[in-house]
């Protein structure tokens, strides 16, 4: 190497994307703990304020896949809850991706929907809007934020959008897990996905929203993210 040549380093990127009813705005609080690391969030296009305008799970896979194609280096992907769904659709055969972290989500396969593991029986909190084809969630702050601070929770229900009753009917058509290292986190108090059946290694005492609850214990899941060097730091991405 020629003295005074740039040392180029790969920095793993991590890729957040966010559950039903939410959007980008709740990995807020964990970002503030993840400085130093490369991070980019995901607007899925199931989620968001006009019922008449919700996309689907394929559209959101292909939101998906198109925010790490765009990464410039390896990916590490942390999907929250319904954001499981569209990372297993989506990243099949992407190199690029080094490990899939599932944050309270179901393991879903090829030909399995989030609805259909409930044998088509919504939860007693999903507020269906069948003819609209959307879903609202009733007691949120029961369901998501039973262990957030009250103010936290308010601002964060005021946040809360509609959901595609599309995205979670649709199967998956392909299962990305089978070739992707994965890890699982499961919350012990999860109101939303009750672990009692639940056979994944990763537990902790924690309610649905941990990162909103507990936003510096999934910064573990990202530990494997090496910080840039000092002559190669960028700013995180918008």
């Amino acid at each position: 190497m020629e003295q005074g040549e740039a040392v180029v380093t790969s920095v793993l990127t991590l890729v957040l994307v966010h559950g039903a009813w939410h959007g980008p705005w709740c990995w807020e609080l964990l970002m503030e703990q993840l400085s130093g690391v490369e991070v980019r969030t995901v607007a899925l296009s199931s989620s968001g304020s006009d019922p008449s305008n919700l996309g689907d799970l394929y559209e959101d896979a292909a939101i998906v896949r198109s925010v790490v194609a765009e990464v410039d280096g390896p990916v590490v992907v942390c999907a929250h809850s319904y954001g499981g769904a569209p990372v297993t659709e989506a990243l099949a055969g992407m190199g690029k991706v080094r490990r899939l972290v599932y944050l309270c989500v179901f393991q879903l396969d090829v030909g399995e929907s989030l609805f259909g593991v409930g044998h088509g029986t919504p939860p007693p909190w999903w507020e269906m809007h069948e003819a609209e084809g959307y879903i609202d969630p009733l007691r949120p702050r029961e369901i998501f934020y039973g262990d957030v601070d009250p103010l936290i929770a308010d601002a964060a229900i005021a946040r809360l959008g509609h959901q595609s009753l599309a995205a979670v009917s649709q199967p998956l058509t392909q299962a990305s897990w089978h070739k992707i290292p994965s890890t699982y986190v499961i919350c012990e108090r999860d109101c939303a996905i009750p672990p009692a059946g639940w056979q994944w290694p990763a537990a902790g005492p924690a309610g649905h929203r941990r990162t909103t609850a507990r936003p510096a214990r999934p910064t573990r899941a990202a530990s494997w993210c090496p910080r840039p060097h000092p002559r190669d730091r960028r700013s995180p991405p918008a």
